[in-house]
């Protein structure tokens, strides 16, 4: 870190603290964070208080950020700049945050991307941006499968995000970190419906076929065992990359029962193994028509 950007950290950490000083419930705010995005954030209330509801927001960030930071940590023990992409931006809540906590205080070309289908966020999110003094975030207003193979994002990316993306959107996101050959992806899955709806399509022969189909033959286990397979095949096709995946639970993320947290780095691991695994899961549960979706080679 430069000699100024040593000096306008201390500075911030300064002003944190006498500012805590007159406002205790900052004092749960770690120094140097930005009053202003967390007031946009929804995380502090426009006065700059916490109440119990932004509170909890907070806790949630920093439960997620804790296990993104050593990530990013890493990488820049091995190199300078860091890349990161989210997708399925939204508001773009989880780049401003990581900026704001790790990002802004680097030198370089390290940047966060974040990529969004809705053109109005995407305009909002700049023009927040702008507004921090964040120069290192960008905004494509771009879906998760147009953005793998668009210009506007360098050939290769360091991080990869995907919170609760819907649609195909987590697979997409899954393809991209792929082909970017990104070396650590942090997804929270969503829209686990496809597996589910070919599970039950097919449910007919596969309760001819086997007794296991009992797992999902009424239609609220059919949903319920979907979602599973679905994160299991997501994991399975990580490994059968080369990647080394840990799954976990994100506790009280947004009220949502969505909250597996899936974190793949890339070991270079042997791919045998893991996708036989994904092609007999495939076969055994009667998704053949879905290893499209689940390739285990680029």
């Amino acid at each position: 870190m430069s000699t100024n950007k040593k000096s306008k950290t201390a500075a911030a950490h300064a002003a944190a603290s006498d500012t805590a000083k007159h406002n205790p419930a900052l004092a749960e705010i770690r120094p140097g964070q930005s009053i202003e995005l967390l007031k946009e954030l929804h995380i502090l209330t426009r006065d700059g208080k916490l109440n119990q509801d932004s509170r909890r927001k907070l806790k949630q960030v920093y439960h997620l950020y804790q296990f993104i930071e050593p990530l990013l940590q890493e990488i820049r023990s091995e190199r300078p700049d860091v890349n990161l992409v989210d997708h399925g931006a939204g508001k773009s809540y989880l780049g401003f945050i990581l900026y704001d906590l790790f990002f802004k205080s680097l030198d370089g070309a390290s940047r966060i991307y974040g990529i969004e289908t809705r053109e109005e966020l995407v305009q909002k999110s700049s023009a927040l941006a702008q507004r921090l003094g964040f120069p290192g975030m960008s905004f494509l207003n771009l879906s998760v499968a147009e953005s793998i193979d668009s210009e506007a994002l360098p050939a290769a990316i360091d991080v990869v995000t995907a919170l609760h993306a819907c649609d195909t959107a987590t697979d997409d996101a899954i393809h991209f970190a792929l082909k970017k050959q990104a070396q650590f992806i942090v997804l929270v899955p969503c829209c686990q419906a496809e597996v589910a709806s070919v599970l039950n399509r097919n449910k007919g022969n596969s309760l001819a076929r086997t007794s296991l189909t009992e797992l999902w033959r009424h239609p609220l286990h059919t949903r319920e065992f979907g979602s599973q397979v679905t994160n299991v095949l997501r994991c399975l096709q990580l490994e059968a990359h080369g990647y080394q995946v840990s799954v976990t639970e994100l506790v009280g993320w947004e009220h949502s029962m969505k909250n597996e947290l899936i974190i793949a780095r890339y070991k270079n691991l042997p791919r045998k193994r893991p996708a036989e695994r994904l092609q007999e899961v495939l076969q055994s549960l009667g998704l053949e028509e879905m290893q499209t979706r689940f390739f285990n080679t680029l």
